[in-house]
């Protein structure tokens, strides 16, 4: 499957889906994720690691975190190149007052979003697709 470039088509084939549980972003010292941990991104920064995990996988590890959130995928294949989809997502959850971090992997694009406003932010993100697709 070839990666879509085209911002008409990206919007209107989203297909946002929320993936059940809540998840944390924390940061540890060093580079590696301690054993135990499966963390769904990680970042390397200059202060330490940062992962997204599960909320339950950094209570038990007794990691610190203050922003819960729900993780949503768009589905669609998404071009590392591709213009436009980012800003467009980020304006409609914003327009609605929702938060956003967004992280791109190879094949799609991942937000995190307010945990308890996470099926709002589906919801919103349909309405963009569906309008992008008219």
């Amino acid at each position: 499957m070839n990666a879509e470039r085209d911002l008409g088509r990206l919007l209107s084939g989203m297909a946002p889906v929320l993936h059940p549980g809540r998840f944390v972003f924390t940061t540890i010292p060093g580079t590696t994720a301690p054993p135990g941990l499966s963390p769904v991104v990680t970042v390397v920064e200059d202060e330490g690691l940062t992962l997204v995990v599960q909320q339950e996988e950094a209570d038990a590890a007794r990691l610190t975190y203050d922003y819960v959130a729900g993780w949503i995928t768009l589905r669609i294949h998404s071009a590392l190149d591709a213009v436009g989809l980012t800003a467009a997502v980020a304006q409609a959850l914003a327009e609605a007052g929702l938060s956003c971090n967004v992280v791109a992997g190879f094949h799609h694009d991942h937000l995190f979003v307010p945990h308890e406003r996470a099926a709002e932010a589906v919801a919103l993100l349909e309405r963009l697709a569906n309008h992008s697709g008219q």
